[in-house]
């Protein structure tokens, strides 16, 4: 069977699953005794194992495989969760990742073995006392034989005391739990592919707790034809015979109910009262599970590629809007008709573009969910200790911001972890609590989504900035005396310039942030800092809610036309010729009390400098707390505009961050007021 047709499938489901198999190693890390966090686990490790197998990633399917024999050990009791057991099974996690992006990069999985951590996780099993499990599976797999031939003998199985409770505890919750016993037929071939379909058949309705002989012995074919699960349900007797009969080279099923414990029962009842907020709350969080997953039923997947095509349709459509906006049609009958389509055709396209934008928006929670792991790796390579609390994280942002702001954010919770808070002894000694916090935190505001990683660290010393700047010849005393809190902060973010007593594999405060505010800058955003020593830091990251289509202001520089976005803008004021000053060779005006430079954009385009008019008039931009008024000709007015790439050979123009089709076809350029400010 050619399953190449799959591989884009197989690569997405993979993601999903190793992301959720890292939030839940993380939540057993931190409750090693939680039940159903195992079993999730063990649920996704044999949904991958399964995957790679029928996709024939044998490497990979391997050491899945033994990720499970793991897991199966510490469902069974015979294995404590300890920080060395997890730590392995997150080096799994990071070489499953591995195969999953060399499947994505070459449709191989490559010559990777994992040896060493196959080895591993081999010792982790090879340390308990496996002959009293050997007798036990040898005597129930004689147990399900004798059952299979005599399907009248109604004797259920005595379960491990680890599946005893489960099941007891799932026959107090109104659960059905039943004894499987299934037959294969005597010509099967492929026995424990046969048993593997029925499995994940099973899995479909319910969780299986138990099974003889064990997972591994059936997937070694290391039985006759007879098997035995034991599994828990919602499900009905009937449904489940239906189910494991509609399997091919099933010769035989039978099924027994398990009742409850008298004992069990008793306790549950006389425990009842005290536990019914308890039971409640936990039928209520079973509930909201499942309207999530009916919601999550009802989500598509649809090729990043198909979206752009529907996106460039909408901007199309735009500026056919815009064209037909600015024909000139006489007051008669005729322009009133036009007038009404016109403004049909306005509110259609902005219901259509609204949806579009409203497909493309992706939840900042599919970035997020990396750091929780990340931080934890920081944390005891550095010796601290560290907390990560994160908030907004169904805050959305288009998807090609989305792809892009990885990267930045990573840099910025390493300097955070590893410069920004102090170490254990450090903060104890100062009264500060021996845990550091970070906090990423994501809001909309406006037309932009903010993003801030705040410690509570050391905060940034302006005056060590000042003095490193200076041995590295940034600038020179003179300059440092002068340089406001403001500016001397802007020296991080200059390339090669690093706080870092010695170089590190994590950070150092400054190393990367070169990286990140030209990245941030590339998405049309920017970044800001605030910090008080002693306090901390907070670095603050705005970007677009979208790159495609926006809101500008049209103006008019001489002859052209050009296009400021309309969320930089404050306000338009009137700038009179007397009323600017001149203040350290940079021209200033008044507005309400605050002092704001002023940029003539004639100037910076390279267009020859208009005689001084008596009134002229000022577009007054922010880029956070920095506010600066531009000095432009005239004002055309407000319009949605698609925003259209520059290409290649004019991508080096810092002063333009795109262009846009105007209505009469002509071209205006897009002001980036980032890199003007």
């Amino acid at each position: 069977m050619d399953v190449s047709q799959y591989l884009q499938i197989f690569i997405e489901e993979s993601k999903d699953n190793l992301q959720t198999l890292n939030e839940n190693l993380l939540n057993l890390e931190n409750n090693p005794d939680d039940i159903e966090t195992l079993n999730a686990i063990f649920r996704v490790a044999h949904t991958l194992k399964g995957m790679a197998g029928t996709m024939g990633f044998v490497k990979m399917q391997k050491l899945t495989h033994t990720v499970e024999n793991v897991l199966s050990e510490i469902r069974a009791g015979k294995l404590a969760v300890n920080s060395s057991i997890v730590d392995t099974l997150f080096q799994s996690l990071d070489a499953l990742e591995n195969y999953v992006e060399e499947i994505t990069n070459t449709s191989n999985e490559g010559n990777e073995d994992y040896a060493e951590l196959v080895k591993a996780l081999g010792r982790i099993i090879e340390n308990e006392d496996k002959s009293p499990t050997a007798t036990v599976h040898t005597q129930a797999s004689e147990e399900v034989k004798e059952k299979a031939e005599n399907p009248s003998d109604q004797t259920l199985m005595d379960l491990p005391e680890s599946q005893q409770l489960v099941k007891n505890n799932a026959l107090s919750m109104g659960m059905n739990v039943f004894q499987v016993e299934i037959e294969l037929s005597a010509n099967c071939v492929l026995k424990s592919a046969r048993a593997f379909v029925i499995f994940t058949d099973l899995e479909r309705l319910g969780e299986i707790i138990h099974c003889v002989p064990s997972t591994q012995d059936i997937e070694d074919e290391k039985f006759e034809s007879q098997f035995s699960v034991v599994f828990v349900t919602k499900e009905t007797k009937q449904k489940i015979e239906e189910t494991i009969l509609g399997v091919s080279e099933v010769e035989k099923v039978v099924v027994n109910a398990f009742a409850p414990e008298e004992n069990f029962q008793s306790n549950v009842q006389q425990e009842q009262s005290e536990e019914h907020t308890s039971t409640s709350q936990t039928q209520e969080n079973n509930s909201a599970q499942n309207a999530k997953q009916q919601v999550s039923s009802k989500t598509v997947r649809v090729n990043i590629d198909r979206l752009d095509t529907l996106m460039n349709l909408v901007s199309e459509l735009i500026i056919v809007k815009t064209q037909l906006e600015g024909l000139n049609v006489k007051e008669n009958e005729t322009g009133n008709n036009y007038n009404d389509s016109v403004e049909y055709l306005e509110r259609i396209t902005t219901s259509l573009h609204d949806a579009v934008m409203k497909v493309r928006m992706v939840p900042v929670e599919t970035v997020f969910n990396r750091f929780p792991r990340m931080i934890r790796d920081v944390s005891r390579k550095l010796g601290k200790e560290i907390e990560l609390v994160m908030s907004g994280e169904e805050t959305e942002l288009d998807r090609t911001v989305i792809d892009e702001i990885g990267d930045p954010l990573i840099h910025l919770l390493r300097n955070a972890a590893d410069h920004g808070l102090e170490t254990t002894e450090e903060r104890m000694s100062i009264g500060k609590p021996r845990k550091g916090t970070i906090k990423l935190q994501a809001y909309q505001d406006g037309n932009s989504v903010v993003i801030e990683v705040e410690d509570d660290g050391k905060g940034i010393n302006i005056n060590k900035i000042k003095n490193k700047a200076i041995e590295k010849g940034s600038v020179t005393k003179e300059e440092a005396a002068t340089m406001t809190e403001h500016e001397a902060i802007e020296l991080l973010f200059r390339p090669s310039f690093s706080m870092a007593e010695k170089i590190s594999d994590l950070s150092g405060r400054g190393v990367g942030l070169d990286v990140v505010k030209s990245k941030i800058t590339s998405l049309g955003g920017h970044v800001e800092v605030q910090t008080e020593l002693g306090k901390g830091s907070k670095f603050i990251v705005r970007l677009p809610l979208t790159l495609a289509i926006i809101q500008a202001l049209m103006i008019s520089i001489g002859d052209e036309k050009y296009a400021i976005p309309l969320s930089n803008i404050q306000n338009i004021e009137d700038v009179r010729k007397e009323d600017i000053k001149l203040v350290q060779k940079q021209e200033v005006i008044v507005v309400r009390d605050e002092i704001i430079p002023i940029i003539r954009l004639r100037s910076v385009l390279g267009l020859p400098e208009e005689v001084d008019k008596d009134l002229m008039m000022g577009v007054i931009v922010k880029k956070g707390e920095k506010q600066v008024g531009f000095i432009i000709d005239s004002l055309i007015g407000q319009q949605e505009i698609v925003i259209k790439s520059l290409g290649k050979y004019l991508s080096g123009i810092d002063i333009i961050a795109g262009a846009t089709i105007l209505g009469n076809g002509e071209v205006a350029l897009i002001l980036d007021v980032n890199s003007l400010i």
